[in-house]
């Protein structure tokens, strides 16, 4: 005992020694726990219905990350019936499992945006993108007139699709090859619009109709 004792107080004495065992005690214990939730996310598949973006909505969901929206709109419904009531059916992990990174979040200074798509036509949401007062008088969030005027670069979403098909993302040749043709014409409010009315739409699981109930979150 009084050996062992001394191996302690030496290591307790030396502060460098200290620091790096600690350092891998805690790399284990790290890896012990992330390990196990890294694979088990990899075991994730898409659900019935839920498809990689085409290149229009992969343009938008691009503008949309690049403008901030996540900063003030989650895509993650919570399983309560309080959140069910307003937003639609609670999130599901294969419906972003062509998200990288995936826009659940916990933010919201405006609405959760998971199930938006077709919820307003295509000249609401234009509207509202350009000049949000003029559908809500009482919104606080930015108008973003610009982004009628940019053209998108097709090319960059052809190599976008490439690397996300190194991913794991079923792009074909076909599909990234037809990428300019899908694009021409088009702007960055275009592609934007085509994400937010795909939320909950185009990429919703076929299945959700069938799946449980949401919680009351614990009211009687």
């Amino acid at each position: 005992m009084a050996g062992g004792y001394k191996y302690f107080e030496a290591i307790e004495k030396h502060a460098g020694l200290l620091g790096i065992l600690t350092a891998i005690m805690v790399s284990i214990g790290g890896l012990a726990e992330i390990t196990p939730m890294f694979m088990e996310a990899h075991k994730v598949q898409p659900a019935d219905g839920v498809k990689p973006y085409d290149p229009l909505r992969l343009a938008g969901r691009d503008i949309y990350v690049r403008e901030g929206c996540y900063l003030c709109h989650s895509q993650m419904i919570r399983a309560l019936r309080f959140e069910t009531q307003r937003y639609g059916h609670y999130s599901v992990a294969s419906e972003s499992v062509y998200d990288r990174p995936f826009q659940w979040g916990s933010k919201r200074t405006g609405p959760d945006l998971a199930r938006i798509g077709g919820k307003y036509s295509d000249d609401w949401q234009r509207l509202h993108l350009q000049d949000p007062r003029k559908v809500a008088p009482d919104s606080n969030m930015p108008g973003y007139p610009w982004l009628e005027k940019t053209p998108l670069d097709a090319s960059d979403i052809q190599a976008r699709m490439r690397v996300l098909r190194m991913l794991g993302d079923p792009y074909s040749d076909a599909d990234i090859a037809s990428a300019p043709e899908a694009l021409k014409d088009k702007n960055e409010l275009d592609a934007l619009v085509a994400y937010l009315q795909g939320l909950g739409v185009k990429n919703e699981p076929a299945s959700m109709t069938a799946a449980s109930p949401a919680s009351d979150g614990g009211t009687p």
